[in-house]
């Protein structure tokens, strides 16, 4: 492969992009002015699906067993690249996480690696993702096989900071009730056995625990049961509590300082504990170094450089990183705006700004550069797997 057909490539990935423009755009605005949540994202998965079914793609509906997730397949076996799409949105925030971004430059990236390779260079696979915000859509279809027969998965996420890799942690959330005996608190006080009390001092044992907690490790916790009526001694009482951690051993981990915690306070108070997970388990976020590096290379040519992550700032979970666990991955950060947060109103309004165009075609042009860099060359296909297989970066 010579450079000269390799730039050539890539200039007719990023014309290919460039000349649906407008279209991307609609896409992504159709998809911020009509937001839908977890797992019910089915105006959306339609809205995409069908625009790579009009392109030529394969699609397949229902995928995993969810309704609102899919693939679309341009070409068959292997070399095979897969462009992940999200599209769900936050209640009561709409796509505060420019999820709308997402989608239209992965769907952009796709048209553009057909028109310009065809189906003679491999396969290239966008997978709809659905529930990244609150189910984990690639969690089950990681479970379900759908990647099994890739040899990347690529996105970019939109954010306040334009690094060429995700500091994503490994999360997961737990249910923990305890049990004691209802009595009137004045009539016979002595009878009953306090579970809201047990409740209270399981979040004092998690307080003190948290101060020596390693970096990135945290637990954090709300009542979602405190009792029915001030004049009865509470018979159960029930907390959800969010627990991440740097890597998924250091969240096994403390699920482990969880339940001990748990069991020596029913123990303590006279109660019974009743531990068990509320959710999906995120695994933590594993980045191809090999593949971000292309994928900033590329970006570049559009004006827009990535740094490194700063240390020890963390920008949250995603189930992202149960792909990463099984192909190299990547999950680049470009931002849409300097300051502040997503999850905001802010960033919301950010996800339908000029910039935000000028970052979805950006980001789509790079996307659809980096994969065709791995269905056009065997050496960083090996590079890639190599150090995955290795646990490296």
């Amino acid at each position: 492969m010579n450079p000269t057909f390799e730039d050539d490539v890539h200039a007719e990935l990023r014309a290919a992009v460039a000349e649906r423009a407008d279209s991307l755009w609609r896409v992504a605005m159709g998809l911020h002015d009509d937001p839908e949540y977890a797992f019910a994202e089915h105006r959306a998965a339609a809205l995409l699906a069908g625009g790579l079914a009009e392109a030529g793609f394969a699609v397949e509906r229902g995928v995993a067993g969810l309704p609102t997730a899919f693939t679309a397949r341009s070409g068959r076996g292997r070399p095979a690249v897969a462009l992940l799409i999200e599209y769900d949105a936050l209640p009561g925030l709409g796509h505060a996480c420019g999820h709308n971004l997402i989608a239209a430059a992965g769907l952009g990236a796709a048209l553009a690696l057909r028109s310009v390779l065809g189906e003679s260079a491999g396969c290239v696979m966008a997978v709809g993702t659905p529930a990244e915000e609150r189910g984990g859509g690639k969690v089950l279809e990681a479970e379900a096989g759908v990647f099994d027969e890739v040899d990347a998965a690529l996105m970019f996420h939109p954010g306040v900071h334009s690094w060429t890799r995700a500091p994503l942690t490994a999360q997961v959330q737990y249910r923990v009730a305890f049990h004691g005996r209802a009595a009137h608190p004045t009539g016979n006080p002595t009878e009953g056995v306090d579970a809201l009390a047990a409740l209270i001092e399981l979040f004092n044992v998690l307080t003190a625990l948290g101060r020596r907690l390693p970096e990135a490790s945290h637990i954090q916790g709300i009542i979602t049961d405190g009792g029915t009526a001030t004049n009865i001694v509470p018979e159960r009482a029930e907390g959800l509590f969010g627990l991440r951690a740097a890597t998924t051993s250091a969240l096994e981990d403390l699920v482990g300082q969880l339940r001990t915690a748990a069991e020596g306070v029913a123990l303590a108070t006279g109660t019974q504990a009743e531990v068990e997970r509320a959710t999906l388990r995120y695994d933590h976020f594993r980045d191809s170094a090999v593949l971000s590096e292309r994928f900033a290379g590329h970006l570049s040519r559009a004006g827009i450089e990535l740094t490194p992550p700063e240390p020890g700032v963390y920008l949250g979970s995603s189930d992202i990183g149960n792909v990463s666990t099984r192909v190299p991955a990547i999950h680049p950060f470009v931002a849409i705006m300097d300051d502040g947060s997503d999850h905001t109103p802010e960033f919301a309004a950010a996800a339908a700004s000029p910039r935000a165009r000028t970052v979805l075609l950006a980001a789509a042009g790079a996307l659809a550069c980096t994969a065709a860099d791995v269905l056009l060359h065997a050496g960083l296909r090996d590079e890639a797997w190599a150090r995955h297989r290795s646990g490296g970066q």
